[in-house]
């Protein structure tokens, strides 16, 4: 049995400016933070028998993989060239979509799962790289690799992202007490709404490619303030952080008219007059979880107004070890 994890992430900057439509042009900024939710991963060995089966929120019985309706548990088992023998099952502490990178996470445990099966060592950012080719070119699907090198490293980490699609991974450069005080003060709450996140990932790829200037103006708006963020957090300016969060969402609303609905702008503006300095929908947008920065002062205050609007929180910690193999027996 081998059992592997990967973090889940909460994006703090520069979302957006990850897809390939985009950084082939310009070059990719995101700041984004692993957290203590994942994606777990368990395979087990079928002794006597040949078929394959998988579980997820459905079950899926079958003689080869090319055979699995699942996409990424089909490509990515056809490009291990597994044959049979397997079951492998997946859960997850959040629902899927709802904007927490659900799917690449699932990749990365996966493809970790499959290696340790067949007993090969792959460095992390190989596994991330390999497991954005799975869902991105094998898959066919609208993704950016910002999901999958968060599920594979974790912690708070920058992704500079060049022209060619090499990705830098660095840590921010936090102190342990502005770690814990940015934690404590981003406060995230479940909309309820679930959302494929390809609808709009697509539009915002299709639009780039075709060179609509208010979308890539909006990239670059984007990447300037992942920048900013990144500078803010650095310098212990977590407040600064907040404000730039606000500024942060407003311009990620410019690109889609599904980026948010009447909900989730009531929702937000009553964090904002509860005391919260700035925040936003997590992933793609349209619904999943809500994000706000509020100092300690406040917290109490948005608690009790995110309450009253239906909304339940989700208590976190950064994650810092990224992809893990917890059980190989």
């Amino acid at each position: 049995m081998i059992i592997t994890r990967a973090p889940l992430r909460i994006p703090l900057g520069g979302g957006g400016t990850d897809l390939a439509s985009y950084y082939r042009a310009h070059g990719g900024f995101v700041l984004s933070a692993g957290i203590d939710k994942y994606v777990y991963i368990q395979l087990n060995t079928l002794k006597v028998e040949d078929f394959i089966r998988v579980k997820y929120s459905q079950t899926e019985r079958v003689d080869n993989p090319s055979q699995i309706q699942h996409p990424l548990l089909r490509e990515s088992l056809t490009h291990a060239k597994i044959e049979g023998g397997l079951e492998i099952s997946a859960m997850s502490d959040i629902p899927g979509r709802t904007g927490m990178g659900s799917s690449g996470s699932f990749t990365v445990a996966l493809l970790a799962a499959l290696h340790a099966y067949k007993r090969e060592q792959v460095p992390t950012q190989e596994l991330a790289e390999e497991a954005h080719y799975i869902e991105a070119v094998r898959a066919d699907q609208p993704a950016g690799k910002h999901d999958h090198y968060l599920g594979a490293f974790g912690g708070v980490s920058c992704l500079e992202i060049d022209k060619n699609g090499k990705v830098e991974v660095s840590p921010l450069k936090l102190s342990g007490h502005a770690e814990e005080e940015l934690a404590n003060n981003m406060v995230v709450f479940f909309t309820g709404i679930q959302r494929e996140s390809s609808d709009i990932l697509s539009q915002q790829n299709n639009d780039t490619k075709q060179g609509d200037a208010g979308v890539i103006d909006s990239l670059h708006e984007t990447k300037r303030i992942g920048y900013e963020i990144k500078t803010a957090l650095e310098n212990g300016e977590l407040d600064g952080f907040g404000e730039l969060l606000h500024e942060h969402w407003l311009n990620k609303k410019k690109r889609s008219a599904q980026m948010s609905n009447a909900d989730i702008d009531k929702w937000y503006d009553a964090g904002r007059e509860a005391g919260a300095l700035g925040g936003k929908i997590l992933g793609a947008g349209g619904g999943g979880f809500l994000m706000f920065y509020c100092p300690a002062e406040h917290r109490w205050q948005l608690r009790e107004s995110m309450s009253q609007q239906g909304l339940r929180e989700m208590h976190f910690r950064f994650d810092m070890e990224g992809v893990k193999v917890l059980t190989n027996i």
